[in-house]
């Protein structure tokens, strides 16, 4: 038991043994949804394509997977510089023996606090340091991942839902103004939804929808 320990608090990286590696394997595995969810583009992205979705009120097309799926690689592909730097800098010389398991974690948390702080309002990051009684940080790296996750995580659902009240409004006008011909033409039982549905796909479709979702949502980045 005291050379498990010992594995963990030495120094000397070449203390860091396959089996280390692979219980720091399973540990970021296991808590990998939480830091794709929380830490990455990946909340502001599902939200926004699920506005779309309910906007166009087309039940379950595109299906669920089909949006998670492209919210996938979306993230992906907006987070590879900071996956790159992450592994450049801290897990491939973890790897090579090179460092110690605390500075590849120091040196991993550098990019991705970076990515975050510019994407975290100071109203958010304010809130939970004052919360905490912390002073105010003088750099990005001084803030602790505890403050910095949540902060980022309340800053991109308000980024979502501003992103989903603007696509809601072209839809919404669609469905006032197909309600009212229908009142107008004294059809009060058929219901609206059902005769806006096929304009709205067709304005989605003239105006391209999903490149104008997907350009805004990489230009968000």
């Amino acid at each position: 038991m005291d050379e498990f320990i010992n594995l963990f608090s030495s120094s000397d990286p070449s203390a860091i043994s396959t089996s280390v590696k692979l219980i720091l394997l399973l540990t970021i595995l296991s808590i990998a949804p939480g830091i794709l969810i929380l830490m990455t583009c990946f909340t502001r992205i599902i939200i926004v394509l699920s506005f779309v979705r309910t906007s166009l009120a087309t039940q379950q097309m595109p299906p669920n997977q089909v949006l998670i799926g492209l919210a996938l690689f979306l993230t992906f592909f907006i987070m590879a510089p900071t996956f790159n730097q992450v592994y450049e800098e801290a897990l491939n010389p973890l790897f090579q023996k090179e460092v110690t398991l605390d500075e590849a974690y120091e040196s991993a948390s550098v990019p991705i606090k970076e990515f975050m702080s510019k994407h975290t309002r100071q109203k958010d990051l304010a809130l939970f340091l004052n919360y905490t009684n912390q002073e105010p940080p003088e750099t990005v790296q001084d803030i602790p991942l505890t403050t910095l996750v949540p902060a980022f995580a309340i800053s991109e659902l308000k980024t979502a839902f501003q992103m989903g009240f603007m696509i809601f409004i072209p839809f919404l006008i669609i469905d006032m103004a197909v309600a009212s011909i229908l009142m107008s033409m004294g059809m009060m039982m058929l219901p609206p939804v059902m005769i806006s549905l096929p304009f709205k796909i067709l304005l989605f479709v003239l105006v391209d929808g999903w490149y104008l979702i997907t350009y805004s949502l990489l230009q968000g980045y």
